[in-house]
């Protein structure tokens, strides 16, 4: 019986010609190699040898199964990169960001235009991946912004010429009734740039009635904190 075998663990692994750390597969198939070349009817073969072929096998089932089994570490996994979070403005046109690294450092990352969320940029040897926040004014869906403005309630009635303030600069645009009703206009390429795999987006303009001097102040403000960051 397998308990009962005498061999040495060196001995059994030398007979079937396995290392310290080997599977269950690999041990099996080491014994069907080394069985059919000790096998008495092979040339080289003989009933001895293929009685230690045997017992080595027994000899190294127990270390598979029993309380003196060999474990394979795991190989050892990357660590997962941390989180970098940027305004969507920075995403837009590139610039600095800062970050506390994980051995307590801070450090200003430059950054390039076009980054999307699930990104990831190296700093020395840490891979940081970028995750874009977002706010109910200025939103990223995709390679898409969505900027919520403020227009004369007039014009969401009746259409017409407006400007709207935008984080690319003025943007003059035509509303017609159907962009009024449904309170949405499109600027076709005037989203995130396209950088690698992802495509050129557009800006998406949600359209809100502005209360008597608020017409677009949000744009403003969103204006105001990207001029901030850039200067940074």
């Amino acid at each position: 019986m397998a308990s009962e075998t005498k061999i040495s663990l060196k001995a059994a692994r030398e007979v079937l010609g396995v290392g310290p750390l080997f599977s269950a597969s690999e041990l099996r198939r080491a014994f069907r190699e080394a069985a059919k070349r000790a096998h008495p009817d092979r040339a080289g073969g003989g009933a001895e040898r293929f009685r230690q072929v045997v017992e080595a096998y027994h000899r190294l089932q127990i270390v598979q199964t029993g309380s003196d089994r060999i474990i394979q570490p795991p190989a050892p996994r990357p660590p997962e990169p941390t989180e970098l979070r940027i305004d969507p403005l920075i995403a837009l046109r590139g610039g600095s960001a800062d970050h506390v690294l994980g051995d307590g450092r801070h450090v200003r990352v430059k950054l390039p235009p076009g980054l999307r969320s699930g990104d990831t940029v190296r700093v020395g040897v840490s891979e940081l991946a970028v995750v874009l926040t977002g706010s109910p004014e200025m939103l990223v869906r995709g390679d898409d912004l969505w900027i919520t403005a403020s227009v004369a309630p007039r014009l969401l009635t009746e259409g017409g010429r407006v400007a709207v303030e935008t984080p690319l600069g003025r943007r003059v645009v035509w509303l017609t009734k159907k962009a009024a009703e449904r309170k949405l206009v499109r600027l076709q390429g005037q989203g995130l740039p396209a950088r690698g795999r992802h495509r050129q987006g557009h800006l998406f303009l949600r359209l809100a009635p502005a209360k008597a001097g608020q017409a677009d102040s949000a744009a403003r403000t969103l204006l105001r904190r990207f001029a901030a960051a850039w200067a940074a």
